[in-house]
């Protein structure tokens, strides 16, 4: 699906769709817990996929238009087959979940799924019982019961592979301990985890080195309801700043969330309407650099972001994709070893954009797209499905003006 979008200003009321991050957690608690309902979701692929995720390791979970009530314990079969999608996060997340049941798991995946690492888990769980018939790719299956004890994991290469033991170890037998053997980045989304397993009854002790956590745990029945996505607020934020005027609701003041930053960086660098440059290290808020490229890029200052190499590996090389984005639109962006520098050009005029598969790269574009001096086509515009299916009919509902076309005729 190809969009096309033409020159406006957005107004009105928007509610901001329910965390992903929150949502992957939250479902997960409460499918290990069982007896439990989780309201306030906002549906997407990588959600369906971490659903699906624990349905096939054994929960029983029903969902209507925004909730999802699991009734029972989970019952883990002996072998499990679960197709990740795109969703790095339910991949990551589910791995280790899967190895403390002891359910031998095929594990499928799409686009650059196959392609993103898992060589922390290869290492580190082999070492405790379990075995990987992996192949750097997909599929791939594991099998065994994970077994205690220490866990040596690099803080600077995804949060994710924290999040997916902490989630596991507290099934174990016996206490285990998290060793960080470099700085932990993205430490947001390891505080919305630990923050979630709270709320299900499971005790985290942080350390000078890591976690320790105690084997034996239980978690707790709990109903819950997702709190909005800062992630996603930011396109809408960001959209205010270059002149729309957007009441976004339905976000928690008291957030845990990294990405909660994007109102503070915009306070920093936008005045009476003149975006001013910046500079900002993203090593713990990555999903704000799209949307934060389109910032800058408006912006009468040279801005720079930095420590967010890790964005080569995700649903697209998201840097090269967001400088690609902003320099077909005529703007002046340059890929660094670990981010991007965006140079003033006085406005974007427009033209195409490939959103390489990104949802983010496809929201980013739109946001751009409001102040542009010409029209703007966003091609393969489907990919904001992955997060925020709802994206394009809340933007035309605040006035946006953007239209399906066909490319290819």
């Amino acid at each position: 699906m190809d969009m096309l979008i033409k020159p406006s200003e957005l107004h009105g009321k928007v509610d901001i769709p329910s965390s992903k991050s929150v949502a992957h957690r939250m479902l997960i608690c409460a499918a290990l817990a069982g007896n439990s309902e989780i309201s306030g979701i906002n549906f997407s692929k990588d959600i369906d996929a971490t659903i699906q995720a624990m349905s096939a390791l054994g929960s029983v979970i029903y969902t209507d238009q925004n909730s999802a009530d699991i009734p029972n314990e989970i019952a883990p079969p002996e072998k499990a087959v679960i197709d990740c999608n795109e969703s790095g996060s339910t991949l990551r997340f589910i791995i280790p979940i899967a190895a403390a049941l002891g359910v031998e798991t095929e594990f499928h995946g799409r686009g650059r799924l196959p392609q993103r690492p898992i060589d922390i888990y290869t290492r580190e769980l082999t070492k405790h019982r379990i075995t990987f018939d992996y192949n750097n790719t997909m599929p791939f299956t594991i099998s065994g019961r994970l077994t205690s004890g220490t866990y040596e994991i690099e803080g600077n290469v995804s949060s994710q592979f924290i999040t997916g033991l902490l989630f596991a170890l507290p099934l174990l037998d016996g206490d285990s301990e998290i060793i960080l053997t470099s700085h932990l980045e993205s430490r947001p989304y390891v505080d919305i985890t630990i923050d979630t397993l709270k709320r299900f009854g499971i005790s985290i002790l942080e350390t000078e080195k890591g976690f320790k956590v105690k084997g034996g745990q239980s978690y707790e029945p709990h109903d819950e309801q997702v709190e909005g996505d800062y992630s996603q607020a930011a396109f809408f934020y960001t959209a205010n700043a270059l002149g729309s005027k957007v009441d976004i609701q339905n976000l928690k003041k008291d957030s845990v969330q990294g990405d909660k930053a994007i109102v503070d960086i915009i306070k920093g660098s936008v005045s009476n309407g003149v975006i001013s440059g910046f500079s900002v290290d993203c090593s713990d808020i990555p999903d704000l650099v799209p949307i934060l490229s389109v910032l800058g890029a408006y912006g009468n200052k040279p801005s720079v972001i930095f420590n967010a190499e890790r964005l080569r590996i995700k649903e697209s090389d998201r840097l090269a994709a967001c400088a690609d984005m902003l320099n077909n639109l005529g703007g002046n962006v340059t890929v660094t070893p670990d981010g991007l520098k965006i140079q003033p050009t006085g406005g974007l005029r427009g033209g195409i954009v490939d959103s390489c598969g990104d949802h983010r790269i496809v929201m980013a574009a739109a946001i751009a797209a409001l102040r542009c001096d010409g029209e703007v086509i966003i091609k393969g515009a489907e990919a904001a499905e992955k997060s925020y299916p709802h994206f394009f009919a809340d933007y035309t509902t605040l006035g946006g003006k953007a239209y399906v076309i066909d490319m290819e005729q």
